[in-house]
């Protein structure tokens, strides 16, 4: 009776650890695709970007002595989705993936300043002050940095809406989050930011304050002998007097559709400063679906397999090696 309990004992064993087995083997593969989706493809797409080298000439063609270089990234339009418009799955996977294409890049390239050029939200320009609240502590959780990373952010038309439908309280809320300065120096290299939305010369009270902001920036760096000037004058004015209207130069934009008009978009110029630029790209959305749907039939086959429901190719190769050697 014992040898019999044994052996009946042992024939339930069997079963079981072909489970065991099998589950082992699920798990498996679906951490090794999840860490591999989810974390590792991001390394690997960015680890293909590198920093351009900057080549400065002295004007008799002999190599210039080299000046410190500051490595800026450039980022524009998250739109984080609100309450309103953002499913929750939707909003859970796109930020996933923000946070941890943000968070790679500052972890490989190692970036000095961080610029998002606007349209942060996708829904600031009418968003209760509750959901403002709820965008910005998720804003900052995506988009946190280390303290000697300067994040430099400007508004968009979805942030503060557009020139027609924004109003003081939108675009101090926004500045109160972000910082209101127009003005930022690094390494020497000036950068000015300019709320654009408010550039549309209409008549509203917000243009005009934006405008003459960004002469009295210009009149301050005319007038620094430390600085190259945003507008090239050789007249600048440094006696206090308001600075005259800069020199124009011609910016595409598509007229009245959104943005900026011909006008607006033809009051700026540029410091000759020496730069280059790299484009990075990300994982691309349709790779990582493939993955994911190649491995659940992969799975698929190995469960039915495992039960003995599909005839392994393999196994079947096994059993025809067999049998022409007995014979």
């Amino acid at each position: 009776m014992a040898m019999i309990e044994l052996r009946f004992g042992r024939q339930n064993f069997h079963p079981l650890k072909r489970k065991s087995s099998l589950l082992l083997k699920l798990i498996a593969v679906v951490f090794a695709v999840l860490l591999f989706c989810e974390f590792l493809i991001y390394y690997l797409a960015i680890f293909q970007c590198n920093w351009p080298e900057v080549k400065t000439t002295a004007s008799d063609g002999e190599q210039a002595t080299r000046e410190p270089v500051l490595k800026a990234m450039f980022l524009a339009d998250t739109h984080l989705l609100g309450e309103f418009l953002g499913h929750w799955l939707d909003k859970l996977r796109r930020e996933w993936q923000m946070e941890r294409a943000f968070q790679t890049a500052l972890w490989l390239l190692q970036p000095e300043v961080v610029f998002i050029l606007g349209d942060i939200f996708d829904e600031g320009k009418w968003s209760t002050p509750e959901a403002w609240a709820d965008d910005v502590e998720r804003f900052q959780k995506m988009f946190r940095h280390p303290s000697h990373v300067q994040l430099k952010v400007v508004a968009g038309n979805h942030d503060i809406g557009f020139h027609y439908e924004m109003n003081t309280y939108k675009v101090e809320r926004f500045e109160k989050v972000f910082s209101s300065e127009r003005l930022f120096s690094w390494k020497g290299i000036n950068f000015v930011m300019v709320n654009s939305v408010a550039l549309n010369g209409d008549g509203c009270g917000i243009c005009s304050e934006t405008e003459a902001e960004l002469i009295e920036v210009s009149h301050r760096l005319n007038c620094s002998r430390e600085h190259y000037p945003l507008y090239r004058r050789s007249d600048a004015n440094c006696s206090g007097e308001d600075a005259a209207p800069p020199e124009e130069r011609d910016i595409p934009f598509k007229e009245n559709y959104d943005v900026l008009s011909r006008e607006a978009s033809q009051k700026g110029s540029i410091t000759p400063t020496d730069y280059t630029l790299s484009k990075c790209y990300l994982p691309r959305e349709d790779v990582v679906l493939i993955i994911y749907c190649g491995v659940v039939g992969f799975l698929v086959v190995l469960t039915v397999t495992h039960f003995g429901l599909l005839a392994s190719p393999f196994l079947s190769g096994l059993n025809l090696l067999r049998k022409r050697k007995i014979r």
